[in-house]
């Protein structure tokens, strides 16, 4: 009986792990912020996130108007820069840092 627990609480602990690491990265969409979009928005990392509250970043990204609205905070942005790659980061960045959720990020 204790294998089977052993086995299944190992399988947990591999699934978990394993989806944490293939998730997007708010730490990695802060730096993309800032090497991609900070000069062409012309404010902070911080002023960007805090545009939206979790709520409506989320509504944005699931709606699939992320990259749309990012443009229209940030005319200036060069559409390479919003990749789709770089979506799942840029989404957990702002997220991460929205207006209510009491985080402030570094740049």
């Amino acid at each position: 009986m204790t294998k089977i627990v052993k086995i299944a609480l190992s399988a947990a602990l591999m699934l978990s792990v394993g989806a944490v690491t293939a998730s997007a990265d708010s730490d990695k969409g802060l730096k993309l912020y800032s090497k991609k979009l900070k000069s062409a928005c012309g404010i902070s990392g911080a002023a960007m996130a805090g545009k939206h509250t979790q709520g409506e970043w989320q509504e944005l990204n699931k709606s699939g108007n992320l990259a749309k609205e990012i443009k229209t905070i940030c005319p200036k942005a060069a559409d390479e820069d919003l990749d789709a790659k770089f979506l799942p980061h840029y989404f957990d960045f702002f997220f991460n840092f929205a207006s209510d959720s009491g985080n402030v990020p570094s740049c």
